[in-house]
C-alpha cells in the first residue's frame, strides 16, 4: 500500500452546502477508485499566502489515503484540473 496526503481548496464564493458536495464528490472519486481513505479533515475557511484566481481565501480540506496502485490518484489530480471549484490541490506520496 502505498500513503498520500492531498490537500485541496476549494473556492469562497460557493455555498456551505456546495463546499460539502465538493468535497463529498472529490472523496467519492478516491474510493471509486480503489483507495481508502485513512483521515478525512475540513480545515475551514483561511486566508491565502497570495493571491490564486483571484481569491484571497478559500476552504481548505485534508484526506490521507492508501491505494494499491495510483490510478485513484491520478484520477484525483485530472479531475481537481478541471474542476472549477478547486483552485488549488496538492498530491504528495509519503514514504515510509
Amino acid at each position: 500500500m502505498r500513503n498520500y496526503e492531498i490537500m485541496f481548496i476549494v473556492k469562497p464564493t460557493l455555498a456551505e452546502e456546495e463546499i460539502r458536495k465538493v468535497a463529498e464528490n472529490f472523496e467519492k472519486i478516491l474510493t471509486s477508485k480503489g483507495a481508502k481513505i485513512t483521515n478525512f479533515k475540513e480545515m475551514g475557511q483561511r486566508e491565502l499566502a497570495y493571491e490564486i484566481k483571484k481569491f484571497k481565501n478559500g476552504y481548505y480540506f485534508l484526506i490521507n489515503a492508501e491505494a494499491d496502485n495510483d490510478e485513484a490518484i491520478k484520477e484525483f489530480d485530472r479531475l481537481a484540473l478541471i474542476s472549477g471549484d478547486v483552485i488549488r490541490h496538492l498530491i504528495t506520496k509519503i514514504e515510509d
